[in-house]
């Protein structure tokens, strides 16, 4: 997931495996989705802002010379390494952060985050933070209220995933028609131009954007009661390219009218009025290095 939104090419099939739950690591033993313990950044290594800010570890307060903690760590500074005022690279830092949580919480399988990252908690470039018992490693609650927006963003896919249980199955995807004679798959993969993706697509060098759609009549999985769990449809489109890109959505047949649920090129505090709305073969874009989440509307 770092290396498909720092914009790293040919990543589209690892993306696409570890969105899906990472079937290729667990379904052969038969373990199920929620074996995959899904996170963009653990206590070992940088927070979430550092990700986005440093593209060298800032381990000299350990007293190793630098030499401890990951030094291949996958991250991108956005421009600029450390600390700025420049408007643009801070705007971008946080879309990226708004990306990969975002991604984390569409996932099929058990997100994980860290404490602070949702309040921006930084530990100013150290990546192994084990030994540091002082303002490095704790987090600063006077500096995470400056960082509503992100946590009021946090709480909105947090609720997202909450509500769809097609954003956490008990089973994998299939790739399957969920009925006899019924062309809807569980899941199906889109190129920008609405069709789906071929083997030459999943391994063209470019990479940076696809969109899936995600059945919610597809869910194998039932309730309490024994009926099975229905949930809406949703179309992910992904851009990890630096530029906009104008998405087509798909054919009628996996839904005529789809509407904006979750758009991280948005800031929160700046969110449009009301839901982009597009209909089966319409385009609709995608600005660069954002997801645009889409519900079925019929």
């Amino acid at each position: 997931m770092r290396d498909f939104w720092r914009g790293e090419p040919a990543t589209l099939g690892e993306f696409a495996a570890r969105l899906t739950g990472s079937s290729d690591l667990y379904e052969h033993s038969g373990r199920r989705p929620v074996a995959s313990i899904n996170f963009v950044t653990a206590h070992d290594g940088f927070t979430l802002g550092d990700l986005v800010s440093y593209e060298k570890k800032r381990n000299e307060a350990n007293g190793e010379n630098n030499h401890d903690g990951e030094s291949h760590n996958r991250n991108w500074n956005c421009g600029v390494e450390g600390p700025t005022d420049d408007i643009d690279v801070l705007a971008l830092r946080e879309q990226q952060k708004r990306n990969l949580l975002a991604t984390l919480f569409v996932s099929q399988g058990v997100p994980m985050i860290v404490h602070g990252d949702e309040m921006g908690r930084t530990q100013h470039g150290n990546n192994n933070a084990y030994c540091q018992d002082n303002a490095v490693s704790w987090v600063d609650w006077a500096d995470a209220r400056q960082h509503w927006a992100l946590q009021e963003f946090t709480a909105k896919v947090i609720k997202l995933r909450h509500e769809h249980p097609v954003l956490r199955r008990r089973r994998f995807f299939g790739g399957r028609p969920i009925r006899k004679g019924d062309e809807l798959r569980d899941i199906a993969w889109f190129t920008t131009k609405g069709e789906e993706m071929t083997e030459r697509d999943w391994d063209t060098d470019f990479g940076k954007a696809v969109a899936v759609f995600l059945n919610g009549e597809g869910i194998p999985d039932l309730d309490q009661r024994g009926q099975q769990v229905t949930d809406d449809s949703f179309l992910l489109c992904f851009n990890a390219h630096y530029e906009a890109l104008d998405f087509t959505a798909p054919p009628s047949s996996y839904g005529s009218t789809w509407e904006s649920t979750l758009d991280t090129a948005q800031p929160v505090d700046h969110q449009i009025d009301g839901p982009r709305t597009v209909k089966a073969g319409e385009v609709i874009a995608v600005e660069a290095r954002s997801l645009l989440v889409l519900c079925r509307v019929y």
